[in-house]
């Protein structure tokens, strides 16, 4: 018999700190969210104590200021812890990716006094945030939304509807991208929407094929008040906090993806060292020694990929072309590897009694979610080879 189980990933982290962060997140893991996690997406919980559990521990806001709460951490161990998260329980690291690209508009182009007010409650307060940009009718073209924000007094009045928005509905705050002008890009400004504010509302969370306690639903904004203090940078610049914020966030996504695939390759090891077949364990066959080869390659190549983004996004350099690399390459891999993974744990793999079909289900929506491939695809070709011809 093979004595081949899977280690922990050997990561190459830049401090002690970074060392000693990933000792808290591991033990965190396997105390608080491995061993629940079939069972609790299985039901469709939302594990609302696992967030306010890793905020008290600094984890919710890893890459912002520590003088407003953050964590102080480069997005290069921001992102790995991402991946841990994520290959424990998906619902939970994407979690941890939306919370804080809900608290990018603010940490970034906020006022100071804005920041002082809100941020360190965003940040280490318990509270959990969400990022409303996409609307029935504007998925991959966010420009086109039609959320309204009218100027009252002091006041904006916002009215519409968002779509697909990750913990709507238990948020405690929302980042909402409306209206305020003409149509297209310029016409966009940025709002901080309490949780509780009167006229907002949430539908029934969306029935979805995998991340079943992850609630993702429609918001209805009903003539919600905002105060123009809630109003993030200059009116118009919405568009732009947007899709600043996605690079970063399609970082989150693609370390959450490598986090799955990584998991469903332990779970494929794993199988294939203590299965036997013909008097042998299905490891020694080549076919299936080859299907693990290539996934593990695509895991590092994915890993790297996502670094390299990361490293060039802590040292101030441009990475939106390498965000939406990393994004397709790590999405598409987790996407192969999990697929991989359902075949070399045969009929097994079919089944709920093993993890590798919930991955595989999971896996898809990240080929979808902060813009689809597609989109990945036209960002890169503009980078390339500059805007298309009108």
């Amino acid at each position: 018999m093979h004595d081949r189980a899977p280690q922990p990933v050997d990561r190459q982290l830049p401090t002690d700190e970074a060392r000693d962060l990933f000792s808290l997140v591991r033990d965190l893991v396997q105390r608080e969210i491995a061993p629940t996690a079939a069972e609790e997406e299985d039901a469709g919980r939302f594990p609302r104590e696992v967030f306010t559990l890793l905020s008290e521990s600094g984890l919710l806001g890893l890459p912002y200021d520590s003088e407003y709460g953050g964590g102080d951490q480069p997005y290069e161990v921001y992102l790995q812890v991402l991946e841990e998260l994520a290959a424990a329980r998906l619902t939970v690291g994407l979690g941890v990716s939306v919370h804080s690209l809900s608290c990018h508009a603010l940490a970034g182009y906020g006022s100071k006094e804005q920041q002082n007010e809100h941020l360190p409650a965003m940040l280490g307060g318990g509270l959990l945030g969400a990022y409303c940009l996409s609307e029935p009718a504007s998925g991959s073209d966010a420009a086109s939304l039609r959320t309204k924000a009218v100027r009252d007094g002091g006041d904006w009045v916002l009215t519409g509807t968002k779509a697909w928005i990750t913990h709507g509905g238990v948020a405690d705050f929302y980042t909402v991208f409306a209206r305020t002008g003409a149509e297209g890009r310029h016409g966009i400004t940025s709002f901080l929407v309490p949780g509780d504010a009167e006229g907002l509302s949430a539908a029934a969370p969306e029935k979805k094929m995998g991340m079943k306690g992850s609630p993702t639903a429609q918001l209805h904004f009903d003539g919600v008040r905002v105060p123009d203090t809630r109003r993030i940078g200059e009116e118009g610049q919405g568009f732009a906090i947007a899709l600043s914020a996605l690079d970063s966030g399609r970082l989150g996504i693609a370390a959450c993806a490598i986090g799955v695939a990584q998991a469903a390759l332990d779970a494929a090891l794993a199988y294939a060292t203590e299965r036997r077949q013909f008097g042998r364990p299905i490891a020694d066959f080549q076919g299936l020694r080859f299907m693990l080869a290539d996934m593990a390659t695509h895991i590092e190549a994915g890993r790297a990929l996502y670094l390299a983004a990361a490293r060039l996004r802590d040292a101030g350099k441009p990475f939106s072309k390498q965000a939406a690399m990393a994004k397709l390459l790590c999405t598409d891999t987790a996407m192969k590897v999990t697929t991989d993974a359902v075949q070399v744990l045969g009929g097994y793999g079919y089944t709920a009694d093993f993890p590798v079909e919930r991955y595989m289900r999971e896996a898809k929506v990240l080929q979808i979610v902060e813009g689809t491939n597609q989109i990945q695809r036209m960002v890169i070709a503009r980078h390339l080879a500059g805007p298309e011809s009108r």
